[in-house]
């Protein structure tokens, strides 16, 4: 599929990247940091919110609002998705890997056993998430293009396309040609994480692999704008580096897409460090406020986003934030090839912390008044 032309810019070379490098990344951090309670009321105050509002609204001076935060972050998410929250479910189809990435379990430098699932074995996968209601589905590959490249994931999304109304990847970054002959075979949405905006953090955590190169990973979702894809997942990993500065430039990255690429939906992850084979502890902690002061922060930036939360999180926490602006959750996720049915015992990318299975995590969002959605909420409505 080609792009389409009313998506582009009249100058379709330029990328974020060129937006990226007029900020610094200490500047940036300082100007958080001076915001102060009459900014927050200010931000509080505005209906239609900017990038300035935004430093306010995830600053240290904001902490006192917070409750009104959340009141504010729910009644904008139920004034525009209603009561409803999407279901979705992770299905990991190899840990084979080229990367070396610190926090992750599957990184070439760990000695784990490698397994990529055959077409078998993805069927007997999807054969079980089937029968648990699911119908958006997101497959998910550690870096490793000769094992799992564009033809081995091509070949997953026809082989189960016909069972899902929605296909969403998290594979390594691709080439724009490469993304439009996945969309054309039936791809829905991708998601990539630059997992930190801070460059020199960044190579410190991605000494070795394609993944090193900072700025590829910047352009990657230019590059999905241009193919077409339908819809585009952003996010930082918490706890590499200041988590208010990188959430600012997730903030500036998703504003400039939303300019260039308009016809493109947008959903923002909040992934925080969790525990894997290697053992890399937080640079900077996360508290479940800042997460929570966070998360109101986008809802309050942008009413239309998709904001998404994970397994990652604990029970308790994902019980009380999901009315604060989320709209869509995993559940019951196995974060290891095969490990619903085929290998339930081989080694997962990070420990997941809500283990509920789907039937409680449903029976629990009906319990606070939503309605369960399976597809995604756009062809839902």
């Amino acid at each position: 599929m080609k792009a389409n032309s009313q998506q582009l810019t009249a100058n379709s070379l330029r990328t974020f990247k060129s937006e990226f490098d007029t900020y610094n990344w200490d500047h940036i951090t300082k100007e958080i940091h001076a915001k102060t309670a009459q900014d927050v009321e200010y931000a509080l105050a505005n209906s239609k919110r900017t990038l300035e509002d935004f430093k306010a609204l995830i600053s240290p001076a904001a902490r006192p609002y917070l409750e009104q935060m959340a009141q504010l972050s729910s009644q904008l998410t139920k004034k525009r998705f209603g009561n409803t929250m999407q279901m979705y479910v992770p299905m990991y189809l190899s840990n084979e890997c080229q990367n070396i990435c610190t926090y992750c379990g599957f990184s070439m430098t760990n000695k784990i056993p490698r397994r990529t699932l055959t077409d078998d074995e993805i069927l007997k996968e999807v054969d079980f998430l089937k029968s648990k209601g699911y119908d958006h589905i997101l497959l998910v590959t550690g870096e490793a293009n000769r094992t799992v490249g564009v033809p081995y994931i091509k070949q997953a999304i026809e082989l189960i396309k016909d069972r899902f109304s929605n296909i969403t990847i998290e594979v390594q970054p691709l080439e724009q040609n490469e993304y439009e002959e996945l969309t054309e075979s039936g791809l829905y949405a991708v998601l990539v994480y630059q997992e930190t905006y801070h460059k020199d953090e960044y190579k410190k955590h991605h000494p070795k692999g394609r993944k090193s190169n900072f700025d590829y990973r910047l352009e990657t979702p230019d590059r999905l704008g241009k193919a077409g894809v339908h819809k585009i997942g952003l996010g930082a990993l918490f706890g590499l580096e200041d988590w208010r500065t990188d959430s600012f430039f997730t903030a500036l990255h998703l504003k400039y897409l939303q300019r260039t690429y308009w016809k493109t939906k947008y959903s923002i992850s909040f992934p925080r460090l969790r525990p894997h084979s290697g053992g890399l502890e937080p640079k900077v902690e996360m508290t479940d406020p800042d997460l929570v002061q966070t998360i109101c922060a986008f809802r309050l930036l942008d009413e239309d986003v998709e904001l998404s939360m994970s397994t990652r999180e604990s029970e308790t926490f994902r019980n009380n934030v999901i009315k604060l602006g989320i709209t869509s959750i995993s559940a019951e996720s196995k974060t290891n090839p095969g490990g619903y049915v085929v290998e339930p015992q081989s080694l997962e990318q990070f420990e997941i912390s809500d283990e509920r299975p789907t039937e409680d995590i449903a029976e629990m969002l009906k319990s606070q008044g939503f309605e369960v959605v399976w597809k995604d909420w756009e062809d839902w409505q």
